[in-house]
C-alpha cells in the first residue's frame, strides 16, 4: 500500500493509501481525480476535498511521517572557518561513498573503480574510504567512523559533519568560579538603585562578600582585568557601572532538457522589468522588476516578488514564498483584512472570495529549479536545497526554448498587470495620473501594497486565462488555464506534492545579525518590537558569534515583521511597531504629502498647481465666512482644464463668491515674486478658468 514519503526529489508526497489528518479527524486517501483528493474515514465518513485546499489546512499532517525541518542557514556560518572546511571536505567524501561521484548523482567526475556502486556493496566502500583517509594523513578513522559521519549526515546535512566540540554554546563567564560569579551578581544587586559607582568598587564589594561567605584567601579569585571583564558581563546593560546606559565563454550545448510532465518537476526563475513605478521608502519614484517561478509543466506562477529594478531578488526568498503557501504564513489573513479596509482602488476579489481563492493557488516545493547565468547560489542556499530535494540547474544560454519561453511569458504577465494597474482605478490617489501632485509621476504605491495587488491579479486573472503554450501532449489544440493544467496534471502524476509549513517560511528567509535594544530591533530605519525581546534587551545572543548579535531573518521586501531566534532554538515573530496602522486608511494622504514636501526640498516639478500663462494674481475678496469658527479654511484651489476665456472678475485680479473668503494664492510659485504674471483662476460658476475655486462646505456635503 502507497504512503507518504520523503524522496530526494521534491519533498514529502501524499500518494493512495496514505492516512492524513484533515479536519481535525482522521482520514486515509482512496483516490485522486484531477486535483480532488477521495478520502475516507474509519466510520464509513467519506469526502472529496480539493488537493490545494488539504494541504494548506492549518491542521493538515500525514500520519507515521515527519518531515525532518528546513536546517537553519545562519549555524553553519558561525563555525569557524576550519571546522567549515573539514565539514565540505567530509561531504565530498560521503557523497563519493554514497554514488561513487564526489559531486553527488549526476556530477561529471569519473567514478573510481573502488567506489563504483556496480561493483562492490556499500560496507565495502566505508572501508575503501576509511583507508584512503588514513594514507591521507586523517587520523582515527575508521569504516565505524565513515559510516556514523554517513548517518549523521543523512540526520542533520552539512550541519551534522560539524565537530560537536564547536556546536557547543559559549558560557559568558568562562570557567570562572561560580562562587565568584554569584559574589559579583551579590555585589551588583547591592548596589542597584544607588548613586551611580566604578567597577573597582563592585569588585572590592564582591571579594567582601567572598570573604565573609567561604572565608578569607579560601576562594581563588581571578586576575583584576577578569574581574572586570566578569562585571561588564554580568551587569544589566541599562545599569553598567562607571557609565550611564546605553540606551567566461559559454560551456558546450548541452542536449535540450526533457519536457516537465508532473507538477512542480522543472520551475523556471526568470525576472523582468515592470512598467508601474512605486513610491519608495524616501518618497521618490522607485522602478520595480519583478522575479517570478514559473512551473514548467502547469505555467502556474508558483511565487513573484517585486523588488527595485536594480536589485536581483534572493532564491532564498523565491523558494519561501514558493514553499508556503499564504494562508500558513504567519500574519498573512491579518495583513490582507487591513489592505482591504483601507481606501485602495477597487479589488478583483472580495476579502473572502480572496482568502478561498488563495487556499487553492498553487504552491510546492520544486523537484529542480532552473536558473539563469545572473543567479547567484550562497552556501547556505545550496544546503537547503541538498537537504529538501532540490537539484539546481543553470539554463543552457543561445538555447531557445528553455529559459526564453519562461522569459517571454513573464514579460507578457507584466505587460497585462501594468495595464491593468493603469485603467482599473484612474483617478484614485494611488494610481498613475496622480504624479502631478504628488512629485511621483507613474509612481503606484509602496513596493508591498504594489506586490498585495499583483498577488490578487494573478490569482484571480492570471491563473484563469488560457494560455497558447498550456496544451497537453495527448490534445495539443486545446489550450488550458495554468489552474486547470495544474489540476489535469495532478491527475495524471497521481500524487500531490506537498508545501512546506508555515515555520519553515521564516526559517527560509534570509539572514543578517543585529542587537537587541532598549527600544527593540533597528533594522532598515524600522523599529521592530514584542514582549518576547523583553528579557533579552541589551544582552548578546548566546551563540558567542557575530560579536554577540542575534539571528534575524526578514523578508526583503516586506518590512511588516521579522523573526529573531531566541534561546529556545525558535523564531519568534516581531513585528514593526507601525505596521498596524501604517496600512490604514488615508495612509496613502501621508505617502502623497510626504511625496510633496520632497518634491520641493529638491526643487523638482510637484507642486499643486501648474502656472498659468495669463497675467494677473489672485488677491482675497470680500465676503464673510460661512459658519461662526475663526481662522476656517473655506476654500481650496484645484486644478481644471482651460477650456474659454477669463471673466472681468478674473482679469481684475478678484474671484467674487458671496458668503465665502477666498484664498490668496501664488500659482507660478512659492512666493508672490515668482508668480509675477500669473493668470487668476475663476469660480466654477463664473467661468472656466485655469483653475476653480470652489466651496470645502459644498464638496463635504456632496461625499
Amino acid at each position: 500500500m502507497s504512503r507518504a514519503v520523503t524522496t530526494p526529489a521534491g519533498g514529502r508526497r501524499v500518494e493512495v493509501g496514505a492516512q492524513v489528518v484533515y479536519d481535525g479527524r482522521t482520514w486515509q486517501v482512496t483516490g485522486l481525480v484531477d486535483s480532488v483528493v477521495r478520502l475516507a474515514a474509519e466510520d464509513g465518513a467519506t469526502a472529496s476535498v480539493l488537493a490545494a485546499r488539504l494541504v494548506a489546512d492549518p491542521g493538515f499532517d500525514v500520519v507515521g511521517e515527519a518531515m525532518p525541518p528546513v536546517p537553519s542557514q545562519a549555524l553553519f556560518e558561525t563555525v569557524p572557518l576550519k571546522e567549515q572546511e573539514r565539514a565540505l571536505a567530509w561531504l565530498r567524501h560521503i557523497r563519493e561513498v554514497e554514488s561513487g561521484r564526489a559531486g553527488g548523482p549526476g556530477g561529471s567526475e569519473v567514478v573510481r573503480p573502488e567506489y563504483d556502486p556496480q561493483r562492490f556493496t556499500l560496507a565495502e566502500r566505508e572501508q575503501a574510504k576509511a583507508q584512503e583517509l588514513a594514507a591521507l594523513g586523517w587520523t582515527k578513522v575508521s569504516r565505524t567512523t565513515v559510516q556514523r559521519m554517513r548517518l549523521v549526515y543523512r540526520q542533520e546535512g552539512l550541519w551534522g559533519l560539524v565537530d560537536k566540540r564547536t556546536r557547543r554554546t559559549a558560557s559568558p563567564t568562562g570557567r570562572t568560579d561560580q562562587r565568584v560569579v554569584a559574589a559579583v551578581l551579590e555585589a551588583l544587586r547591592q548596589r542597584r538603585g544607588r548613586t551611580r559607582g566604578t567597577v573597582k568598587q563592585v569588585i572590592e564589594c564582591a571579594e567582601q562578600i567572598l570573604a565573609d561567605a567561604h572565608g578569607p584567601g579560601r576562594v581563588p579569585v581571578p586576575a583584576r582585568s577578569s574581574l572586570y571583564r566578569l562585571v561588564h558581563t554580568l551587569a544589566d546593560p541599562a545599569e553598567r557601572p562607571g557609565q550611564a546606559a546605553r540606551t567566461a565563454p559559454g560551456p558546450a550545448r548541452s542536449p535540450a532538457p526533457a519536457p516537465a510532465l508532473r507538477p512542480g518537476e522543472r520551475v523556471h526563475i526568470a525576472a523582468a522589468r515592470l512598467g508601474v513605478q512605486a513610491v519608495g521608502d524616501d518618497g521618490r519614484p522607485l522602478a520595480v522588476a519583478v522575479t517570478a517561478a514559473l512551473d514548467g509543466a502547469t505555467g502556474c506562477v508558483l511565487a513573484c516578488v517585486l523588488h527595485p529594478h536594480d536589485t536581483l531578488a534572493e532564491l532564498p526568498v523565491l523558494l519561501a514564498e514558493m514553499a508556503v503557501p499564504h494562508p500558513l504564513r504567519t500574519g498573512w489573513p491579518t495583513a490582507v483584512e487591513l489592505a482591504h479596509t483601507s481606501v485602495p482602488p477597487p479589488r478583483l476579489l472580495s476579502l473572502k472570495a480572496r482568502l478561498e481563492a488563495a487556499a487553492t493557488r498553487a504552491a510546492a516545493v520544486p523537484e529542480t529549479l532552473v536558473l539563469d547565468r545572473t543567479a547567484t547560489a550562497t552556501p547556505a542556499f545550496l544546503t537547503v536545497c541538498e537537504h529538501l530535494g532540490i537539484s539546481l540547474e543553470h539554463a543552457p544560454p543561445r538555447r531557445p526554448g528553455t529559459k526564453p519561453a519562461a522569459a517571454r511569458t513573464l514579460h507578457a504577465l507584466g505587460a497585462l498587470f501594468a495595464r491593468h494597474t493603469a485603467t482599473s482605478a484612474t483617478g484614485s490617489a494611488a494610481f498613475p495620473g496622480d504624479g502631478a501632485r504628488t512629485g511621483t509621476s507613474g509612481a503606484y504605491g509602496s513596493v508591498p501594497q504594489l506586490q498585495d495587488l499583483l498577488d490578487e491579479w494573478i490569482t484571480a486573472v492570471w491563473h484563469h486565462r488560457p494560455q497558447e503554450g498550456l496544451r497537453h501532449p495527448v490534445l495539443p489544440r486545446a489550450g488550458l488555464t495554468p489552474h486547470e493544467m495544474w489540476g489535469v496534471l495532478l491527475g495524471t502524476a497521481g500524487y500531490v506534492p506537498l508545501p512546506l509549513t508555515g515555520a519553515d517560511f521564516a526559517e527560509l528567509l534570509p539572514v543578517c545579525w543585529t542587537a537587541v535594544t532598549e527600544l527593540g530591533i533597528r533594522l532598515n530605519h524600522r523599529i521592530y518590537d514584542h514582549p518576547c525581546l523583553d528579557e533579552h534587551r541589551g544582552h548578546p545572543s548566546p551563540t558567542g558569534a557575530r560579536d554577540g548579535k542575534w539571528e534575524i531573518h526578514h523578508h526583503p521586501y516586506d518590512p511588516r515583521q521579522i523573526f529573531i531566534r531566541l534561546p529556545d532554538g525558535r523564531l519568534h515573530e516581531v513585528p514593526w511597531i507601525h505596521r498596524d496602522h501604517a496600512t490604514r486608511p488615508f495612509a496613502e494622504t501621508a505617502r502623497r504629502l510626504t511625496g510633496q514636501a520632497i518634491a520641493r526640498r529638491d526643487g523638482r516639478p510637484g507642486h499643486d498647481v501648474d502656472p498659468p500663462a495669463a497675467p494677473g494674481r489672485l488677491q482675497p475678496a470680500a465676503g464673510a465666512a460661512r459658519g461662526p469658527a475663526v481662522g476656517r479654511v473655506e476654500a481650496a484651489v484645484l486644478p481644471r482644464a482651460a477650456a474659454g476665456p477669463a471673466t472681468a472678475d478674473r482679469d481684475a485680479g478678484r474671484v467674487p463668491q458671496a458668503g465665502a473668503a477666498a484664498v490668496s494664492v501664488w500659482p507660478g510659485g512659492d512666493s508672490p515674486d515668482e508668480a509675477e504674471g500669473a493668470a487668476v483662476p475663476a469660480h466654477e460658476g463664473t467661468g472656466t478658468g485655469g483653475f476653480v475655486v470652489y466651496d470645502a462646505w459644498q464638496e463635504a456635503e456632496q461625499w
